[in-house]
């Protein structure tokens, strides 16, 4: 009963702010006011706040610009969490447009849609990304193309990193930042989450949303770690295939020691290597809940 009511609460919450800041954000948008990119962080942090989301962020995003954010992909939840944190926006499938009620707040985040499949397109696809990317804003990819199930890194396609390069020779940019991100999903009510209780928050793709987004919400309380790592500078002699694969390896590394850092007995972690060189503590490191 108390789960439901969470529901009830957040669903009336989240359509009664959408309802409010829809018309601002549009206006904001055709305008071309800067607005167009606070509201929406605006949105995230109450959407996470009444959801029940708890965000620590470990390092901080890169200041410097044009910034690419490369992140793994787990949840729907993953666009309120890094949402919260700064003004942003994402790189999703085309099919998001048409999604119920996402699809519209997709669009007031200034989402850029693509054709995954669509190779003839990736080249108008990454102009398009580039563009926004030297206008300065900061993009987000998920560039596993897909989901998972929050215990793992999928392979990184690198396509859509030809963004980087379009940017550099298009629009002039001396380099293009391309900077890791680690998303992990930690715990549920104060209880860490195992592997195999991940994908309680996870969303891998052969699960039906509609089920998924009530069980998240009825839990209440669930707690996200962002890992921000190394950046890197992607310039006019880099390739972006090694660039692809050295984002995949630093959020691997940084997914493994957040996990690590919340595991429950032995057989729990029994899937992670203990001589991993990214497991080891990372005094290097910022603590900041937001």
């Amino acid at each position: 009963m108390i789960g439901w009511l969470r529901v009830g609460f957040v669903a009336a919450t989240l359509t009664a702010l959408t309802l409010v800041l829809w018309p601002l954000q549009s206006l904001a948008i055709a305008r071309g006011w800067t607005l167009a990119r606070r509201l929406p962080v605006v949105w995230h942090r109450i959407a996470c706040t009444v959801a029940g989301i708890e965000v620590k962020l470990v390092g901080q995003p890169s200041r410097a610009h044009p910034l690419l954010l490369v992140a793994n992909h787990q949840s729907w939840a993953d666009i309120m969490v890094l949402g919260k944190i700064a003004p942003l926006s994402f790189i999703a499938k085309a099919e998001v447009r048409d999604w119920p009620a996402f699809g519209l707040l997709a669009r007031l985040q200034r989402t850029i849609f693509v054709e995954r499949d669509a190779r003839r397109r990736t080249g108008v696809q990454a102009k398009a990304i580039a563009e926004r990317l030297t206008a300065g804003d900061v993009m987000v990819l998920f560039a596993e193309g897909t989901t998972s199930d929050g215990n793992e890194v999928l392979p990184f396609k690198t396509a859509l990193f030809g963004a980087a390069q379009s940017a550099l020779h298009a629009y002039k940019a001396h380099a293009v930042t391309v900077q890791p991100v680690a998303i992990a999903y930690t715990h549920a009510n104060g209880v860490p989450l195992g592997r195999y209780f991940r994908p309680l928050a996870a969303w891998p793709g052969a699960v039906e949303l509609g089920p998924h987004l009530l069980a998240f919400l009825k839990e209440g309380a669930v707690r996200v770690e962002v890992s921000f790592g190394t950046p890197i500078a992607f310039g006019e002699s880099s390739d972006r295939k090694v660039v692809a694969r050295t984002a995949q390896a630093s959020v691997r590394k940084m997914l493994a020691a957040s996990l690590r850092g919340h595991r429950t007995g032995a057989k729990d972690r029994s899937w992670l290597r203990e001589d991993d060189p990214a497991l080891a503590p990372r005094h290097d490191a910022v603590d900041i809940w937001v």
